[in-house]
């Protein structure tokens, strides 16, 4: 399978430089900024970031990006800077035009500002916590635990009958037409594997087989990785609407699914490469 969009990175996260200070300071003395906005959205210019100099970066938290090369990168949360002709653009309208290095860094920025938005306080105590090692762990001021950025594992299944078709769901609140392949959350101590097979049964009833992992993506929407997967169920099996989450669940032939677009570029999410990589079999 092609690498998701959103799994595309070439910058080194530099552990090193994260657990010390003196480092992490002088590596924003020549830093590239990407700035992020409430609404999660960085400043684009056609197909680009645009990073400034950590001298007009607005004032906030300082989160290490990584390095490459030489040139060290951070993001900073606050207002977007003006520059003429470039547009706020977040990672669902632009993720999948940027390239390696610009959607690498707009994922991981997102991901940390969502996190850091939202746990400002301990979640033993409640006192206020800080930003520590470039932002990768915040630690309490009163019981000094330490948090690190939430990371919630979510499962993403194309189940086949094993010949020319494909199981697809749709949820109500989508447009018109619009299905993708069935997808939930991983439960706490379960599996990836026994994920898969309990959610395609709730939300199907259909029991699947030979589930084969294919690859991953994060999806900071706002703190998701999804878990790509293949599966098999018997070409017999009536699938059915069943825990509530979908509005229909159907077999698609390729030909039929082919007709859906997935394999039409540019490709954002993993569920369109599982599908464009079934589809380029038959």
């Amino acid at each position: 399978m092609r690498v998701p969009a959103l799994s595309r990175a070439v910058v080194d996260r530099d552990a090193a430089t994260r657990t010390s200070d003196d480092a992490l300071a002088a590596a924003w003395e020549h830093a590239q900024v990407l700035v992020v906005d409430e609404r999660g959205r960085a400043l684009v210019d056609g197909t680009s970031l645009v990073l400034v100099a950590h001298d007009e970066a607005p004032e906030g938290d300082r989160l290490y990006l990584g390095t490459s090369g030489e040139q060290p990168f951070f993001a900073v949360a606050g207002p977007l800077p003006r520059r003429l002709g470039a547009r706020g653009l977040g990672l669902r309208e632009v993720g999948a035009l940027l390239d390696d290095r610009d959607a690498g860094l707009l994922v991981h920025a997102v991901g940390l500002v969502n996190w850091h938005a939202t746990h400002p306080c301990c979640a033993r105590c409640g006192a206020a916590t800080r930003v520590t090692q470039g932002g990768a762990v915040r630690v309490c001021e009163d019981c000094s635990a330490q948090h690190f950025p939430r990371t919630d594992p979510a499962v993403i299944v194309l189940v086949t009958d094993g010949a020319d078709r494909c199981l697809l769901g749709r949820q109500p609140s989508w447009p018109p037409g619009r299905y993708s392949t069935l997808a939930g959350f991983v439960e706490p101590g379960e599996s990836a594997e026994a994920a898969v097979v309990r959610e395609v049964g709730e939300e199907s009833g259909v029991r699947c087989r030979d589930v084969t992992y294919r690859g991953s993506q994060p999806w900071p929407f706002p703190s998701s990785l999804m878990l790509g997967f293949r599966a098999v169920c018997a070409a017999d099996a009536c699938p059915e609407v069943g825990d509530g989450e979908l509005e229909d669940v159907r077999w698609f032939t390729r030909e039929e699914a082919r007709e859906l677009g997935f394999t039409a570029e540019p490709r954002l999410s993993i569920a369109q490469e599982l599908l464009a990589e079934w589809l380029a079999e038959g």
